[in-house]
Parts: structure tokens; C-alpha cells; sequence
């Protein structure tokens, strides 16, 4: 990809509606543009990193035995009154009519379809367990929509549902998403906190979030310095206590002493029991030939507020410091004079044509330019390793390596695969 053919709108001043890091870098950076109020543009740029951590995230869920179906995001009202969330969920639920006067809702979640396909298609405990997930967009009508995509109306979510035909299948395939859970957080290179929580308007009797831990997270949790326990505050507050009242205090578990975190959550799992299936008759034979309700779990993670989170945990005053499993692209070669010296124009040419045979993800600054502008832009948008092709190429043909963190380094260019592979491993 050459820079000066990808649409990349960066911005120089922050705008003034962005009131978190994460919002005014995505804008400043060119990844996405507001439409209206909680309902953003992704561009080509921020759409790179978000299917990244999509692709993450199918290949876990994948390699976990999970199945990839797709849901429609329109529901009807029908479903929802079996479970009677068409009036519990109040005002954040979308309701329109169609042409017949038929009512429906733009799906924030898919616990009645999923049932519906569920009860409709599955007869007997030989085909459990199952778990069907999908990678889908969600609405959901925020009050006050704030943050960016961070707490948005309409975002990109992965949910799954398992079934299962008793408690301790259930408990299974709810250990088994947590896990999944982990190793997604540790792909994209986050820190993270699991943490024990309240089941809201979803249901059930067993929740637990993951949290990506930054300071400006809306969530205050509770972690103990020396073990892994950790709670949402709102559920270790007592009537009259505030968070003032928790610090220093003895962890729960008996191991350490309470700190207070700010995290951005960013996945939610849920046993659901039989919540559900029950309300929709959801059942199948078991292995004595009677009917029995199904139980249920079910399983969140935010793939657009994940990005947002990234970022809110990896910038500095530059700019984003992207993990580099989820970087836009994993080198920039910075070009300086590439429209005015053919020498580093087939340079600059060469590099990318041969880091791209080996596999790597390039952009090419061949934009007019200087290094000040350029380089500027390159730590904005965050790209972990930069080439710079230019002055010191056409005095000895060496090139400077220049890592996001900081890092630099030099080397002739013929040299490039083993000083880049060395410089990138370091």
C-alpha cells in the first residue's frame, strides 16, 4: 500500500466532542469519522486493525469447537415477549414497524433467536454440547453515547451461546469460553483483569468481565495486589461505603490487600441456566427419553470497543503505540525525496516489494513530504517499525531503523532481512 493512495484523513488539532484518548486519536488518526451521534464510519485504516482482532478472535473461538453462524440484527417482537424483555429492556431497545405494522427491534443481543433456532432444530442430548457464535453488529440506543466507539450505539460484538444437557456440562463450556477469553486478550497483547460481576438485564446466576486495565476505564474495580481476585466495586461496596473506604483494605481471598483499578470492560460471560429455555421451551430428550429444559450460557466481546481499549492502554503524547498483532500495517518505509531522487525512489521501491515477499504487512511514504511531516504521522497512526530511506542511503546506502518505542538502528539495505528479522525480535 502506497500512502498517497490510501484514504487516510489524519488531523493535526483534537477535536473538541473527543473527551478520551482513544476517541481523539481514532479521529486524529484517520480511523474512523462520526456519521451521528454513537454511530461512526470505519475507514481503512481503523477497518485494518478491526478485522484484525476479529480474525483473532474467529480463529479462538474456532479452535475451541465453537461454530460460526450469522444472526439477523432485525428481531421480532414476538421472540421477545416469550422472554418478556420486550418491556424490561426499556428505551435502549431499537423498535420499528414494517410496512404491515408488524413491530421488531434492532437486536442489542441474541438470546431469543439463538433459543428459537435452538428449540426448533435440536431434539436430543446426543447432539450436545453446541456452542454457535457470530461475529455481528449490535444497537443498542445509549442515553448519552460517549467515548467514540468505546461506548457507542451500534459496534461490532462477538456473541456465542452454548447448550448444554445439565449443570456440569454447563460448567464446562463456561470454563472452556473463559479460557478462550484469555488467550484472545493475550493474542492482542492487552493486560487484563477477570473480574466477578453483577448479571444485569442478561440474566443468570454466574458473571464474570474482563477488563482491559487503563485509566480512563468507566469501571472501578477491586483487585488484590498479590493473587488473581478481582470484583466490580458495585459488588463489594456495602450501603454507605464509597471506594475511599476500600483502599488498603484485606483482599477477600485472604491473599494481600485491595487496590483499586480503572478498567474498560471489555467481554462478559454468563451462566444462564435455564433462563431462557425454560421461558421459550427449549428442550430435548435426555438419555432416559424425558424432556428436559436446556441449560444455557452465554458469551460477549466487544471486537470495535477492544480497539479502543488498545489504544487507551498504548499511546504517549505522539500518538497510538499499536500491539503488533494488531497493527494496520507492521512497517512504513518513510521515503524522503522519493518523488525527486530516482536513487531512493528504487530504494525505497526495492524494500517494499521484498518486506511484502516475506510476508509482511507495508506502507510506503511516497508522499511529497518532509521527514518532520512524515514521521509525525507514522507515530499518529502507530506502525511498530519505521524504514527511513533518504539522506544517509544516498551518502552510504544505509538505511535507519526506528521502532515505535524508541528503539533505532541502522544497516545497509542489501542487508535488510537479517538486521529487520534481529531488530524485530529485539
Amino acid at each position: 500500500m502506497y500512502w498517497s493512495k490510501i484514504f487516510l484523513p489524519t488531523l493535526k488539532d483534537i477535536p473538541q466532542d473527543a473527551e478520551v484518548i482513544s476517541h481523539q486519536l481514532m479521529l486524529r488518526s484517520g480511523m474512523i469519522r462520526k456519521v451521528t451521534s454513537g454511530i461512526y464510519t470505519w475507514l481503512p485504516l481503523g477497518l485494518r486493525v478491526l478485522r484484525k482482532i476479529e480474525n483473532i478472535v474467529r480463529e479462538e473461538m474456532n479452535d475451541a469447537g465453537a461454530q460460526e453462524v450469522l444472526m439477523p440484527m432485525v428481531q421480532p417482537k414476538d421472540l421477545w415477549e416469550e422472554t418478556e424483555r420486550w418491556k424490561k429492556m426499556g428505551p435502549e431497545l431499537l423498535r420499528i414497524k414494517d410496512r404491515h405494522e408488524r413491530e421488531f427491534c434492532l437486536g442489542p443481543t441474541h438470546e431469543e433467536v439463538i433459543t428459537d433456532l435452538i428449540r426448533n432444530n435440536i431434539k436430543s442430548y446426543k447432539e450436545l454440547p453446541l456452542n454457535l457464535y457470530q461475529i455481528q453488529t449490535k444497537f443498542r440506543d445509549e442515553i448519552r453515547p460517549r467515548y467514540g466507539v468505546m461506548r457507542g450505539r451500534e459496534f461490532l460484538m462477538k456473541d456465542s451461546y452454548s447448550f448444554d444437557i445439565n449443570q456440569g456440562q454447563l460448567n464446562e463450556s463456561y470454563l472452556l469460553m473463559k479460557e478462550t477469553y484469555k488467550k484472545i486478550i493475550d493474542r492482542i497483547g492487552l493486560r487484563f483483569k477477570i473480574v466477578k460481576a453483577d448479571s444485569g438485564a442478561i440474566g443468570g446466576d454466574t458473571s464474570e468481565e474482563f477488563h482491559v486495565l487503563a485509566e480512563n476505564g468507566e469501571d472501578t474495580i477491586a483487585v488484590s495486589n498479590s493473587s488473581d481476585f478481582a470484583i466490580n466495586t458495585e459488588l463489594l461496596l456495602s450501603d454507605g461505603e464509597d471506594l475511599e473506604s476500600l483502599q488498603g483494605k484485606p483482599s477477600p481471598d485472604g491473599e494481600g490487600i485491595i487496590e483499586i483499578k480503572k478498567g474498560i470492560e471489555v467481554g462478559h460471560i454468563f451462566q444462564l441456566g435455564r433462563v431462557y429455555t425454560q421461558a421459550m421451551r427449549a428442550n430435548v430428550l435426555d438419555q432416559e427419553g424425558k424432556a428436559t429444559d436446556l441449560f444455557m450460557g452465554c458469551y460477549g466481546i466487544g471486537v470495535s470497543r477492544l480497539v479502543a481499549a488498545a489504544i487507551e492502554q498504548n499511546n504517549d503524547e505522539k500518538g497510538i503505540i499499536w500491539p503488533e498483532a494488531i497493527a494496520p500495517f507492521e512497517v512504513n518505509i518513510v521515503a524522503i525525496g522519493f518523488e525527486k531522487d530516482q536513487k531512493i525512489a528504487k530504494a525505497a521501491t526495492d524494500l517494499y516489494i521484498k518486506l511484502s515477499s516475506m510476508g509482511y504487512e507495508v506502507i510506503l511514504d511516497d508522499r511529497k513530504d518532509g521527514y518532520g511531516t512524515k514521521m509525525k504521522d507514522a507515530e499518529l497512526i502507530g506502525v511498530p517499525i519505521n524504514i527511513v530511506v533518504g539522506k544517509q542511503y544516498l551518502e552510504n546506502e544505509e538505511i535507519e531503523l526506528k521502532h515505535r518505542n524508541g528503539q533505532s538502528s541502522a544497516g545497509r539495505v542489501e542487508d535488510i532481512k537479517t538486521i529487520f528479522e534481529h531488530f524485530k525480535e529485539s
